[in-house]
């Protein structure tokens, strides 16, 4: 176990395993660097990368602090960057995709980048949360109810049935680790806002993104979420989309799959041309 500290004081925690160039990975909602989709995900790309597994900040064993703003992820990253050697390649799930969007954006030093099924909204295609989604999710945490948070999260947010969420409340083992990462789901509602209200993507708020980079999405992913990576795309400057099945993320990861795809993309030119 590593740690770094940001620009605001916070210790990031993080494994490294591996070498080669650096690579780092950015978790989604409910996740962090111990859950084990990630795990094999990073111990499969060490065979040939320098893999940064880390804990958003709130998770795991990083810190916190008690303001939250999207600028101090964006600065976490950076510090792990830093850690790497001063620029790397990243990946990102869900919403840590726009984490590592939103920091490519902001200026951090990302010289290739993966964007795995941002859960964007584009159309009326796709499930809506709520309008007042972000402030009930900060309310429900604020109250400390972090068992409803965490229905309310899966159900409202992302569109699951109520069913499934009711099975993963009476498997203790599943139910336990998503209870330890539940005051962070205001953190990925504020990330996700604005981009899940079915309005096209901005054309022109990203146009800083130049390095290469690769949107993924899975062949059996829910219509809405392969709408959203089709749609960032068109908006990029240098990407490209890479569909398949296996790459969904809403079901168990193909660990397998979809290392393979980040480690020819990462390894390679073949995806993307500069």
């Amino acid at each position: 176990m590593n740690s770094v500290i940001s620009k605001d004081g916070t210790r990031i925690v993080y494994d490294k395993l591996g070498q080669g160039s650096p690579l780092i990975l950015v978790g989604g909602a409910f996740s962090y660097r111990k859950f084990s989709g990630i795990v094999k995900i990073a111990n499969l790309l060490s065979e040939q990368f320098t893999v940064y597994n880390y804990d958003r900040r709130g998770r795991g064993d990083s810190g916190d602090t008690q303001q939250y703003a999207i600028t101090r992820e964006i600065e976490d990253l950076q510090a792990i960057i830093n850690e790497a050697g001063g620029e790397a390649y990243v990946w990102g799930l869900s919403s840590g995709a726009v984490l590592a969007l939103q920091a490519a954006a902001n200026g951090a030093n990302i010289t290739k980048l993966a964007l795995h099924e941002p859960p964007f909204v584009v159309d009326d295609m796709g499930h809506k949360p709520p309008k007042d989604f972000k402030r009930h999710v900060h309310k429900l945490i604020e109250d400390n109810r972090r068992a409803e948070t965490i229905k309310y999260f899966m159900t409202k947010g992302m569109g699951a049935p109520s069913f499934i969420v009711h099975l993963m409340s009476v498997m203790p083992g599943m139910w336990s680790n998503l209870m330890a990462v539940a005051h962070t789901l205001p953190y990925d509602a504020a990330l996700l806002d604005g981009y899940m209200d079915g309005k096209p993507l901005p054309t022109k708020l990203w146009s800083s993104v130049t390095m290469p980079t690769l949107v993924l999405e899975g062949s059996e992913s829910p219509t809405s979420l392969r709408h959203g990576a089709q749609a960032l795309v068109k908006v990029l400057p240098n990407a490209k989309l890479l569909s398949k099945k296996g790459l969904g993320h809403t079901k168990k990861l193909n660990t397998t799959i979809i290392s393979s795809e980040l480690s020819a993309f990462f390894k390679n030119k073949h995806y993307v041309e500069v």
